[in-house]
């Protein structure tokens, strides 16, 4: 029988389409090859031990939410992790953030898939309102030796003060009496009464002054200048209506200062640090109620200078002093800092410069900068002014 013979263009068709099926399959088989090459290297490097081994910590989570409690609680938690490493995992500390959040026993040694527990504590009695403490864990875990926990909440208190300690600083020169205002705010359903304020020292006074009825309050409290320079703390309480809180006390503190204040009051130069030029800053403040100034600021000793800078026009002044490479004091020799004023009890004001000499009086052991020693009853001068 005779054979029959397809057309030309169809053969090529066909020796084409198998052509292209061809290629996609091998292309097919080489995506999958190299696929499963790549896969079976990256299994490779994971399991290889160079693959970078050692502990791995892991907690369930590193926050913990309280809440909302009273003022006074004890918030406790224990946060929970696993080593998910290949090596012991150490934890060589926790270290809270303050003072009111404390860390217990905590796991220190954990094997690798095993879990440990670091408990935390917080006291909650000086807090109202929203609070977050947090506490950092020391560990031996590469590229990751610190971990931060924290422990957050809202801290509730019946009544909330805005200051349960308050400082006035007077001027000898100021004749004015000062007051500052402590709000005192309930947060209790039922309406709060306080009773007058008392107060036993004679240069504060103490008024309460009702904002909203059985809500919130302010005490004002005016503090007058003490006939002498001193400091005076004294309470000022009042009784409550409330059981949970009955009593709220802020404690007011009265400093009065001379009207210059000299920092330092004295320049000491190290033995050692004069080698190279040195800088010392003095700063000058005034609190009085007149106009202030200085001028002609000198140190009485060859090659150091000074220089003035009024950094707050009239109340404060920086004196930059130089002192050149080498510089020493002599024995018996009085170097000083000296600068005018134009306040009548203070025409002159004074910074002793001291260089503590090298002998018997000096303690130096290798590697430590010698310090000076004063004999009995004696100590360096401070800046006197006026004086």
């Amino acid at each position: 029988m005779a054979s029959i013979r397809r057309p030309r263009r169809e053969r090529e068709h066909s020796c084409r389409t198998s052509r292209e099926t061809l290629s996609l399959l091998t292309q097919l088989i080489v995506a999958s090859l190299l696929g499963g090459l790549l896969s079976c290297l990256a299994e490779a490097k994971e399991l290889q031990p160079g693959a970078a081994p050692g502990p791995k910590i892991q907690f369930s989570s590193t926050e913990y939410d309280f809440g909302k409690v009273e003022a006074g609680v004890v918030v406790k938690h224990g946060f929970v992790f696993t080593n998910i490493g290949t090596a012991t995992l150490e934890i060589g500390d926790v270290r809270p953030g303050c003072g009111c959040t404390t860390a217990g026993t905590w796991t220190r040694r954990v094997k690798p898939g095993k879990t440990g527990i670091i408990p935390l504590e917080f006291n909650s009695g000086n807090f109202s309102g929203a609070v977050s403490k947090q506490a950092t864990v020391i560990c031996n875990v590469p590229g990751q030796t610190n971990v931060a926990l924290e422990i957050k909440g809202t801290v509730w208190k019946p009544i909330d003060i805005s200051a349960s300690m308050i400082a006035f600083i007077l001027s000898s020169e100021s004749a004015r009496n000062e007051t500052k205002t402590v709000r005192i705010v309930s947060n209790l359903d039922e309406q709060l009464k306080l009773s007058d304020p008392q107060c036993t020292n004679e240069f504060l006074k103490a008024e309460l002054k009702t904002v909203k009825e059985g809500k919130e309050f302010e005490l004002q409290i005016t503090a007058a200048r003490p006939s002498a320079y001193s400091s005076i703390a004294a309470p000022i309480s009042v009784k409550t209506s409330s059981a949970k809180m009955p009593t709220i006390e802020v404690i007011a503190y009265v400093m009065l200062q001379q009207p210059v204040t000299v920092i330092p009051p004295q320049i000491l130069l190290l033995p050692g640090s004069v080698s190279n030029a040195v800088r010392e800053v003095v700063t000058v403040r005034y609190t009085g109620t007149n106009a202030f100034a200085l001028s002609d600021a000198t140190v009485n000793a060859p090659g150091a200078t000074v220089r003035t800078q009024e950094t707050e026009p009239g109340r404060s002044f920086h004196l930059t002093v130089d002192f050149p490479p080498g510089f020493q004091v002599e024995p018996n020799q009085k170097v000083e800092l000296t600068v005018k004023s134009n306040h009548p009890q203070f025409p002159l004001i004074r910074v002793p410069v001291f260089v503590p000499q090298p002998g018997p009086n000096l303690v130096a052991e290798p590697g430590v900068t010698p310090i000076a020693r004063t004999g009995p009853g004696e100590r360096p001068s401070p800046a006197v002014p006026g004086k």
